[in-house]
């Protein structure tokens, strides 16, 4: 009503209801942090891995609320079991992935999942910290790349996820928050895993 009245225009909004997981959590940045869509603020990858960590119960339902798959196809794909139904979650994945961010991106996005969880290699997809040789000059610890990374919210959320045993550098089990690192760590890219799906590089430039 304000717009018509002052620019004597008409404008319409879209709305939805709000969207629960199939555990009744609400979907956003309460839960687990808020999924962008423009790549700037959340990686091609990361959005592709939201997706493909999608709940069974949810799939049907988000292949139906996300994207242009027929509807058929959508319950079929939702109604697989046991392994079968990770390949779903990977169309899921794929098909959201490619709606908002390409093709290009969600194949890219899904061969660095390849990559890293069946090959236990490094992708040229994964979230990317980049430091400078004045950032390591006097060392770096491992708490410091884990929360600089996007790992961890805090140092203390990074010295907890390393002392349950969650964190992992170059694939290893992590023991010590206080390890530091320098430039001499950097001769190829680091690579950080928290908990079993969270990875992240860190680079020299």
């Amino acid at each position: 009503d304000l717009t018509r009245r002052v620019l004597d225009h008409e404008i319409y909004g879209l709305t939805s209801p709000l969207l629960t997981t199939s555990d009744g959590r609400k979907m956003g940045k309460s839960q687990g942090g808020a999924i962008w869509l423009n790549a700037d603020m959340l990686s091609p990858y990361e959005f592709w891995q939201f997706w493909r960590n999608t709940t069974d119960a949810d799939v049907g339902r988000f292949m139906k609320l996300y994207t242009e798959l027929p509807v058929e196809e959508c319950d079929r794909l939702g109604a697989l079991e046991g392994s079968e139904i990770n390949g779903a979650k990977v169309i899921l994945a794929n098909e959201v992935t490619r709606l908002c961010h390409g093709a290009e991106a969600a194949g890219a996005a899904e061969a660095t999942a390849r990559e890293v969880f069946e090959k236990g290699g490094v992708g040229d997809d994964l979230p990317t910290l980049e430091l400078s040789p004045a950032d390591v000059a006097d060392g770096i610890s491992l708490a410091q790349l884990i929360v600089r990374s996007g790992l961890a919210k805090s140092g203390k959320d990074a010295k907890r996820l390393i002392a349950e045993g969650g964190a992992r550098v170059n694939d290893e089990v992590a023991v010590d928050a206080g390890q530091m690192f320098g430039a001499s760590h950097f001769g190829t890219p680091l690579k950080l895993t928290a908990g079993k799906k969270r990875h992240a590089l860190v680079v020299l430039t």
